[in-house]
């Protein structure tokens, strides 16, 4: 039975918790502090953050102010689109240290592969950022690395020079967009997804499908689709600021749903979403 501490092994070998503390759009100062207090008392041992949130300082000091010991928790944060150079990569992985008050990552990702600033050589520009995360493994400043918001191609242009395969691809996932090409790729290629916004957006608690197989089992519609990703190995990460929901978010570790409503949560593609075309966004 998985419980919040259970873990997936990643193909570099390390380990990493089955879902996580998301803190995108969670504000910095006090909010997002509390906010990762409340997650790691709760039992939460993975936090992801990212350096274009804003929030990274405050993220640590949540850490710093739990009391959990720091190799208790796996803590992610990520590469912005500004960065794609082997020297700004570099300085910007040593900003997230700072500013997160560690002296190591546990995943550190690529969180676009086509930005706007890189457009004409994303290729060469990745490649560059990757040098420079696998060098930072190198000296111990990061244990796992990774990439978000990946395509087959951008991954397999990726690989031309890696001497690292990613670990993970952080996307977006969840019942309105499934995402079925790059989960292949990923599965093929023993990568990990992780799901950021696994709920969607607020159209999720409208529908009348998940508010029945919610009721069956006692449980929220937040809950269930949080629960259905991890009958698909997803990842999830469910952020919050509110104490309840963040305790919520993570009580799904008493109950599996069955095989018929995996398969109607399934068939709910593109009732509240579809992931950006990360060769088209403007950022």
């Amino acid at each position: 039975m998985l419980t919040a501490t259970s873990t997936f092994k990643l193909n570099d070998g390390h380990e990493i918790p089955v879902i996580g503390f998301g803190t995108w759009q969670t504000p910095s100062g006090q909010v997002a502090k509390e906010s990762v207090m409340a997650a790691l008392a709760d039992g939460y041992r993975h936090i992801d953050t990212a350096a274009i949130y804003g929030n990274e300082e405050s993220v640590g000091e949540g850490i710093k102010d739990s009391g959990v010991p720091r190799e208790e928790i796996f803590l992610t944060t990520k590469l912005w689109n500004s960065e794609h150079t082997y020297d700004k990569a570099s300085a910007a992985i040593d900003e997230s240290l700072k500013k997160l008050g560690t002296d190591y990552l546990d995943l550190y990702l690529i969180h676009w592969p086509n930005p706007l600033a890189y457009r004409d050589d994303w290729e060469k520009a990745n490649s560059e950022a990757w040098r420079a995360m696998e060098d930072a493994v190198k000296a111990g400043k990061i244990k796992s690395i990774g990439v978000s918001n990946f395509k087959p191609h951008h991954i397999d242009a990726l690989m031309k020079t890696a001497t690292i395969k990613p670990v993970i691809n952080q996307i977006f996932l969840n019942p309105s967009d499934l995402q079925p090409e790059v989960v292949d790729y990923a599965t093929k290629h023993d990568i990990l997804l992780e799901a950021y916004s696994p709920l969607g957006t607020g159209k999720i608690f409208e529908l009348d499908e998940l508010k029945t197989i919610a009721a069956r089992y006692n449980k929220s519609v937040a809950q269930v689709v949080l629960r259905w990703g991890l009958h698909h190995n997803f990842l999830p990460l469910p952020k919050s600021v509110t104490p309840s929901r963040i305790k919520e978010n993570l009580d799904i570790f008493d109950f599996s749903l069955s095989d018929d409503d995996i398969k109607l949560i399934d068939g709910l593609s593109g009732k509240f979403g579809k992931a950006p075309d990360p060769d088209k966004v403007d950022y």
